[in-house]
């Protein structure tokens, strides 16, 4: 029986951080003596995933927008860069305007006549909803952590989007390049689909493209899944 819905995650399955981020970063900070774009973004990226393991403060929840601004001013002390705050600010929004892999927005058209589509990012509401304006993405609903309380790979993330589309865990699709936020919704009951995004780090060798029979499918990219789903 094939699912009624797909959730998609966002950043990194759907868009291309590295290009974006990438983009900005060379606008903003430039060529410096001794500084490595790649090594800076992939850095800037691993303290967001590394924030995201922490508990939720007791103060309360911390925007993942905070969580990247406070990760860029830790990294540009580390290599020794001044910028201004609008700068700062300016290179931190790059994060909330990641543009679309060239096989997304084609791939998802041929899967809405299908499937309900549906987001579950760690990334802000504001985000996604921003990321999907820009990029015209066309998704039935927008689903994140922020909603639930909880960063995936936890239990709350997957049980929210499944109670609000109102639908059984194993009429759902987690959708992702990323093998722990697929693995985590199988525990839960729902089918995956891992998409091998081999530029996401910009060098291949930084990425985890292996298929794996664990998974339900295991896809190129988005025209791929498409296919296989029989769309």
């Amino acid at each position: 029986m094939r699912p009624a819905a797909l959730l998609f995650d966002v950043q990194g399955t759907a868009t291309d951080f590295f290009g974006t981020v990438g983009e900005a970063t060379a606008r903003i900070i430039g060529d410096r003596a001794g500084f490595d774009r790649a090594e800076f973004v992939n850095r800037w990226r691993s303290a967001y995933s590394a924030a995201l393991r922490e508990p939720v403060p007791e103060s309360g929840w911390r925007t993942v927008h905070s969580i990247y601004r406070a990760g860029l001013d830790e990294l540009l002390g580390e290599y020794g860069i001044e910028l201004t705050e609008a700068s700062r600010e300016e290179l931190t929004a790059s994060w909330r305007e990641l543009a679309p892999w060239p096989d997304t927005v084609p791939g998802l058209h041929r899967m809405r006549e299908h499937f309900v589509l549906a987001t579950l990012s760690n990334a802000d509401v504001s985000s996604v909803v921003n990321i999907t304006a820009r990029g015209d993405l066309p998704w039935h609903a927008v689903f994140t952590a922020e909603m639930g309380g909880a960063f995936k790979p936890d239990p709350a993330c997957y049980l929210l989007a499944a109670r609000y589309l109102g639908l059984a865990p194993d009429r759902i699709m987690m959708v992702a390049s990323h093998k722990y936020d697929i693995r985590a919704a199988a525990s839960l009951g729902l089918r995956t689909a891992f998409v091998a995004r081999p530029r996401e780090f910009g060098d291949p060798a930084l990425a985890d493209t292996e298929f794996s029979d664990e998974f339900d499918i295991n896809a190129r990219d988005f025209l791929d899944l498409a296919d296989q789903l029989g769309a």
